[in-house]
């Protein structure tokens, strides 16, 4: 009888006391990396809030100084005094007013020192979508990536709305900011471009929509047989390939 009552603690034994120890430390890291994921998470998030806060700043900046130039360019006089005429008379002075809007935009500097221009507007009417078109003065890896975390930026091409194509790259976010819904516009959406030199909008019909590998720069192509075009650029959704979308002047 004695020989078959055996207390409950002769069945830990070392080896079961080992891996209650495993599992313990297992789930404490199992706890560990979701509060780390968990923080991520919410990182992230806030730092697109605060993107996108910044995008909107710097658009409204910019139209801000667009509004500024326009009235002191339509208050501004010029006298020229010409040459004198060849009887010796003092040619008359002639006043006109400046009442172009053609001006040169202002540099701006981002937190790590790079110096950008906002170029233009776009606005995508079906996609609620309003940001500025940042354009940096080196156009160096480096400065395109601390650029992108702003808004939109410039990645080839002429001046905005003029012969050629004007490629724009932005981010996807996989939600509704900068380029995340970009990938959902199909043939004949409009896309409404504004350029800042001239504070001129011009609209733009989607014709044409693809994926291609990271390193194809195909799409940056100037080639447009004299036609005005637009190609916006974005990462698919799991970052391994791009999306492009060209555009036509209407």
């Amino acid at each position: 009888m004695n020989q078959i009552l055996v207390t409950k603690k002769l069945y830990i034994t070392p080896e079961l006391k080992r891996k209650k120890k495993v599992y313990k430390a297992n789930f404490i890291l199992s706890v560990f990396f979701l509060i780390v994921l968990i923080s991520v998470y919410i990182y992230a998030a806030y730092d697109r809030d605060k993107a996108e806060a910044m995008s909107q700043d710097i658009l409204a900046n910019a139209e801000a100084e667009q509004v500024d130039n326009t009235v002191v360019d339509s208050d501004v006089l010029i006298a020229v005094l010409n040459d004198t005429i060849d009887d010796g008379t003092e040619a008359p002075v002639v006043i006109s007013n400046t009442n172009d809007s053609n001006h040169a935009k202002p540099k701006q500097q981002s937190q790590s020192g790079y110096t950008y221009v906002t170029d233009g507007k776009i606005v995508i009417p079906k996609l609620g979508i309003e940001y500025g078109i940042l354009d940096g003065e080196t156009d160096s890896e480096a400065e395109t990536e601390e650029l992108l975390k702003m808004s939109p930026v410039k990645f080839h091409g002429p001046e905005l709305n003029t012969v050629g194509n004007y490629c724009i790259v932005g981010h996807n976010y996989r939600n509704k900011r900068f380029f995340s819904k970009v990938p959902t516009l199909v043939n004949g959406d409009i896309i409404q471009i504004t350029d800042f030199t001239n504070n001129k909008m011009v609209e733009y019909k989607v014709y044409d929509k693809y994926i291609v590998v990271p390193d194809d720069v195909s799409c940056t192509s100037q080639n447009t047989n004299g036609r005005t075009e637009i190609t916006l650029i974005t990462c698919t959704d799991d970052s391994s390939q791009r999306w492009i979308i060209k555009a036509r002047a209407i």
